[in-house]
């Protein structure tokens, strides 16, 4: 459906932004799904260039955007190691609360209705049910 490739910059966020509007647009979705893809997108393109990529702008972040029958993936990659999504810290737990990071993954799952990884971490889908 679409898809651009973005160098590990976080000042190329709203290339990633104008994709998200143009899927929104072109599927005539409501402003609801609008804020929820927008932020999850978003934290899972973060994740890719600060922990994937380690903020290296000579390696690229992808964004790949396809319909399915169970309504739209957005799937981000990038060129790192990948990371133990299997062992996440829970960023609601009191230990955790005041650490200014962590919250990424969480938000993705709370957003949208099913996260998944592949490539060792190295990729991210992330399925908003829009359909029907």
């Amino acid at each position: 459906m679409h898809s651009i490739e973005i160098g590990s910059d976080l000042n190329n966020i709203p290339q990633v932004e104008s994709l998200i509007d143009k899927v929104c647009e072109d599927l005539s979705l409501n402003e609801d799904y609008y804020g929820n893809i927008l932020i999850a997108v978003t934290e899972a393109v973060n994740n890719a260039i600060i922990h994937g990529n380690k903020n290296q702008a000579s390696k690229l972040v992808k964004v790949n955007v396809e319909e399915s029958n169970k309504g739209i993936i957005f799937s981000v990659f990038d060129e790192g190691d990948g990371f133990d999504f299997t062992n996440l810290p829970d960023p609601t737990a009191p230990e955790n609360i005041e650490k200014p990071d962590g919250r990424g993954i969480f938000l993705m799952k709370n957003l949208s209705d099913d996260v998944s990884f592949d490539m060792n971490g190295s990729k991210v889908s992330i399925t908003f049910a829009v359909n029907g």
